[in-house]
């Protein structure tokens, strides 16, 4: 972006991403895509009939920023929960074929939480969910912190990935805004309290005002500096969609344009976003330098169906 980020700049960002740790605590998730044709309504009651032409599988919630990671050429290590059954080691299996290091804990009390979406002529039609929101034990809570302590001094970045499913609890954050490693979050807007004293957050403009419950006629630039009072952090990054985003740093708000040239799923924009942001920020790169690279990146996936990530060559070309 002009004035903030140069293809020069760009690049020596991206060269050092390779050399990158970071890792990934949050609620793991499958994004099972189901892709067919209709053609008919069905006699039984007024719905399309789905004729399956392919059915695939992908990395999605936490998961799926991890593998934002893995494509960019960082390390990333992911600690989550997942269900004592075949997803769980479906999950297990697509991570280490991704490169993540995956240090999962086994729940019997709840199944691996899996996204199942049915799509026809690349649309979504309906989406199934099939998940636990109960809270952890206190026996899993404790064997996620061990997790942290045992990888922290592998690692220079903390993401956190919230899609309150129960991971991340009190606990959790106090233990990891204990370290001195930064920690970035991408929230839920019912987990806005756990988050004080976090490095950054990420929310997108619905999860923002929700966060402080807002009314929606507010500027966002008020947003923002509640956000950030409420819990005493100097950083923050709104995500506007197609506004593009505003940064606030310290004292300083940078509004930056979308540069999605085409609109076709949003489906796991955020983990692209935060995954990008922190590999840039861990590779040296200034808060405004590391958001424009995150828009980038965010601007690409918005323009493909489904889950998807973005490599080194392709990211460089994004940019000018």
């Amino acid at each position: 972006m002009p004035g903030l980020l140069t293809k020069g700049r760009a690049k020596e960002l991206i060269e050092k991403f390779p050399q990158n740790r970071i890792l990934v605590v949050g609620d793991l998730m499958l994004d099972r895509y189901i892709w067919g044709n209709v053609d008919r309504i069905s006699p039984e009651a007024p719905v399309p009939v789905v004729e399956v032409t392919k059915e695939t599988v992908s990395l999605g919630g936490a998961s799926n920023v991890a593998n934002n990671i893995s494509a960019l050429d960082g390390k990333a290590y992911i600690i989550g929960v997942v269900g004592k059954d075949p997803k769980g080691q479906l999950m297990k299996k697509l991570l280490e074929e991704r490169n993540i290091e995956p240090l999962l804990i086994e729940d019997s009390n709840r199944p691996t939480t899996e996204k199942i979406r049915i799509l026809a002529v690349s649309q979504q039609l309906i989406r199934i969910d099939r998940e636990s929101k109960e809270k952890l034990s206190s026996d899993v809570e404790k064997k996620i912190i061990s997790k942290i302590k045992e990888i922290l001094d592998n690692i220079d970045a903390v993401i956190v990935s919230d899609y309150g499913k129960g991971v991340v609890t009190k606990n959790v954050m106090d233990f990891l805004v204990s370290t001195d490693k930064m920690v970035f979050v991408d929230p839920k807007p019912s987990n806005f309290h756990l988050y004080k004293h976090i490095t950054i957050m990420t929310p997108n403009k619905k999860e923002a005002y929700q966060s402080i419950n807002a009314p929606e006629d507010m500027p966002v630039e008020e947003v923002g500096r509640k956000i950030m009072e409420a819990l005493e952090i100097n950083h923050l990054l709104i995500t506007l969609g197609a506004e593009g985003m505003a940064l606030f740093n310290e004292n300083r708000i940078v509004r930056i344009g979308t540069k999605a040239k085409k609109v076709f799923d949003v489906t796991g924009a955020g983990d692209t976003v935060i995954a990008t942001l922190a590999m840039a920020k861990v590779a040296g790169g200034t808060w405004e330098e590391s958001t424009c690279l995150s828009n980038y990146a965010a601007g690409y996936v918005v323009g493909e169906i489904g889950t998807a990530t973005v490599d080194r060559q392709t990211l460089l070309s994004l940019v000018p």
